[in-house]
C-alpha cells in the first residue's frame, strides 16, 4: 500500500496529462468505464455483499445508502454516457480583449488540477466523481469510508482498466485503501498537492472537514430540507409533494425532514398522516400541531435542525410566511427549500429571502440533483457561496487562467 504522498505526486504527474486530453480521448474512457461497469457487475455486487455483510448496528438508511444493485450500477452507467454528450468544459475562451497597453488578453477554463473526495458509504460516489472529474481535466484522490471499502476498491479497479484501455494514466483515479481517520486527517492537510477537498456524506463528516483542513475546500451540505405549507396551499398537491420528498429515498441528502405549516392549515395534517402513515414515518410534532395527529410524538428543540436520512419528519407550525422564512434560516442547512402555495407573491418573497442554494415552489426537494439538473452526474451539492453552490457539474469543477500576449509592452 503506498503512502498519500506518494499517491499524490503521481496524480500530479497524471494531472499533467489530463490537462492535454482532448475531448474525444475523454469521452472514449467515460464509455469504457460505462462498459465495464456493467460487464462487471457481478462481480461488484459480490464485493458490495462482503460490505454489507460485514456491517453491524447500522441503520435502515445508512445500509441503503451503502447497497449496490444492478439499477445503481446501470445509474453509474449511464451517468458517465450522459457526461459525453456535454462539451469540453476546459480550455473555452471565457473572455477576450486588448488592454489599453496593448496586451491582449485571454481568460480560459482551466481544471482545478487534483480533487480529493473524502466520503462516507454510497460506492456510486467513485464513479460519479471520476467521470466529472475526468470530463474537466482533473486528477482525483478517493477516500471512501471503511463500510465500503470493498465496493470502492471493486468500482476504482473497473476505472483503472478502462483508462489504461485507452492508452491513459491509470492514476487518474486513486482510491486510499487505507480507512483509519489518520488518512482523512492526513489528505487535509496536503497544501501544494490536493488543489481542493470535497467532502460527502454526514454533517458530522462535513464540519469536520470544514474546521480541520488547511487546502481549499468546497463544503457539500448535509441536507436539513424543509417544505413550507402556506395558508394559500392546495391540500392535494401539498400532500402529493411531501409524500414524495419524505419518502421517495430517505437516506439522501435531498429529503424532506420539516414540515413547517401555516397556523390556518393545520386541518391538513390528519390526512398528511394517513399517506405518511403508508411508509411508517414517525412524526415529531410541536405543540400546535400535536393534537392532529393520532400516533405523533411531542418534538423537542433537538427535532428541528436535524438531518434524519430516517422514515421520520418534524413538524412545525408558524402564524405567517415571515416566521417560515425564519424558522429555515435558523435551522437549515441552505441546500434545498420550498414554499407550497397558490400565492405568486408569498412564493416570490420565500424565494427570494430563504438562504439556500436551491429554493423551490410547489416542487419536490427531490429534484435537487446533477442528472435532475441536466448535468450528467454530481460531485456533490456545495451549499456555500464560494466558488460553487448547488449540483457540482463539470462546469464547477474548473477554474481559469488569464494567458497575454505582448510584443514588448512594458509597464
Amino acid at each position: 500500500m503506498i503512502s498519500l504522498k506518494e499517491m499524490a505526486v503521481l496524480s500530479k504527474d497524471a494531472e499533467k496529462e489530463l490537462a492535454l486530453a482532448d475531448n474525444e480521448t475523454k469521452n472514449r474512457v467515460l464509455i469504457s468505464s460505462a462498459r465495464l461497469l456493467r460487464e462487471n457487475s457481478f462481480f461488484l455486487m459480490e464485493e458490495n455483499r462482503k460490505d454489507l455483510d460485514n456491517a453491524v448496528n447500522l441503520s435502515a438508511a445508512f445500509m441503503d445508502r451503502l447497497r449496490l444493485n444492478e439499477k445503481r450500477i446501470e445509474d453509474m452507467a449511464s451517468g458517465l454516457e450522459k457526461i459525453t454528450s456535454f462539451p469540453d468544459p476546459v480550455n473555452n475562451i471565457l473572455e477576450e480583449r486588448t488592454l489599453n497597453s496593448g496586451v491582449h488578453l485571454l481568460k480560459k477554463s482551466v481544471p482545478l488540477g487534483v480533487i480529493g473526495i473524502i466520503f462516507e458509504s454510497r460506492p456510486n460516489v467513485s464513479a460519479d466523481s471520476f467521470g466529472l472529474c475526468l470530463k474537466s481535466g482533473n486528477a482525483l484522490i478517493l477516500r471512501g469510508g471503511k463500510e465500503s471499502i470493498l465496493s470502492n476498491m471493486a468500482i476504482v479497479k473497473v476505472l483503472r482498466k478502462a483508462l489504461e484501455e485507452n492508452n491513459m494514466n491509470p492514476d487518474s483515479v486513486q482510491l486510499v485503501e487505507d480507512t483509519d481517520h489518520k488518512s482523512a486527517d492526513e489528505m487535509m492537510k496536503m497544501n501544494g498537492m490536493i488543489d481542493c477537498l470535497i467532502p460527502r456524506g454526514s454533517s458530522r463528516l462535513i464540519q469536520a472537514v470544514v474546521d480541520n483542513a488547511s487546502v481549499p475546500v468546497i463544503e457539500t451540505g448535509a441536507g436539513v430540507c424543509h417544505t413550507y405549507i402556506d395558508e394559500y396551499a392546495n391540500d392535494d398537491m401539498a400532500i402529493r409533494i411531501i409524500d414524495n420528498a419524505k419518502t421517495s429515498r430517505p437516506s439522501v441528502c435531498n429529503a424532506l425532514e420539516c414540515v413547517i405549516v401555516h397556523e390556518k392549515k393545520l386541518d391538513i395534517l390528519s390526512r398528511l398522516e394517513e399517506v405518511l402513515d403508508v411508509h411508517n414515518v414517525e412524526i415529531r410534532a410541536d405543540e400546535k400541531s400535536y393534537p392532529y395527529f393520532k400516533k405523533a410524538i411531542h418534538a423537542s428543540s433537538e427535532d428541528f435542525g436535524k438531518e434524519y436520512n430516517d422514515y421520520i419528519l418534524a413538524v412545525k407550525t408558524v402564524s405567517d410566511l415571515n416566521e417560515a422564512i425564519d424558522h429555515i434560516n435558523t435551522y437549515g442547512t441552505k441546500h434545498s427549500e420550498c414554499i407550497i402555495t397558490d400565492n405568486n407573491d408569498n412564493a416570490l418573497r420565500f424565494m427570494n429571502m430563504v438562504d439556500c442554494a436551491c429554493v423551490y415552489h410547489n416542487a419536490s426537494t427531490r429534484f435537487t440533483d446533477g442528472g435532475e439538473f441536466g448535468l450528467g452526474a454530481e460531485i456533490g451539492i456545495s451549499t456555500q457561496k464560494l466558488h460553487a453552490r448547488g449540483p457540482l457539474g463539470i462546469k464547477e469543477l474548473t477554474s481559469y487562467k488569464y494567458y497575454l500576449e505582448g510584443n514588448g509592452e512594458i509597464r
